[in-house]
């Protein structure tokens, strides 16, 4: 098995790609004009507009509702990460240590979801990702 990609589901799917382009410096690829995706060397992260839900099953996803799912990218410095960005989206946490060896900073997207960024700081962190 193969892990392809994380889906998010998008009220206003202009205004999320729009956010994740500028949070990752990547431009979306735009499958149709309800789909889009940005592959990184590490995973896709798609998009999909609310329209998309009933494809597979009516009310099986609803934008704007998750509260269980961080989305993360490593960065090599999220401090500059964070000054690059904190004016751009609704501020969760200023990048602060975390107990497992991470800096790391948290950021609300368009639609509600927590996305976090972080930097391994300590040896054991470095080496965690380090094969990743």
């Amino acid at each position: 098995m193969k892990f392809a990609s994380t889906r998010l589901i998008a009220a206003d799917i202009k205004a999320l790609v729009s956010f994740y382009e500028k949070m990752t410096g990547q431009k979306a690829e735009w499958l149709a004009p309800v789909f889009a995706e940005i592959v990184t060397p590490s995973a896709t992260l798609a998009f999909g507009s609310a329209e998309t839900v009933a494809l597979f099953k009516e009310g099986s996803a609803e934008p704007a509702a998750n509260r269980t799912a961080i989305i993360e990218f490593q960065v090599d410095d999220v401090e500059a990460e964070f000054a690059r960005l904190k004016d751009e989206a609704e501020v969760v946490h200023a990048p602060k240590m975390m107990p497992w060896g991470n800096c790391a900073a948290q950021f609300r997207d368009p639609e509600g979801t927590l996305v976090g960024l972080y930097t391994a700081v300590t040896d054991a962190a470095k080496q965690r990702f380090g094969s990743r």
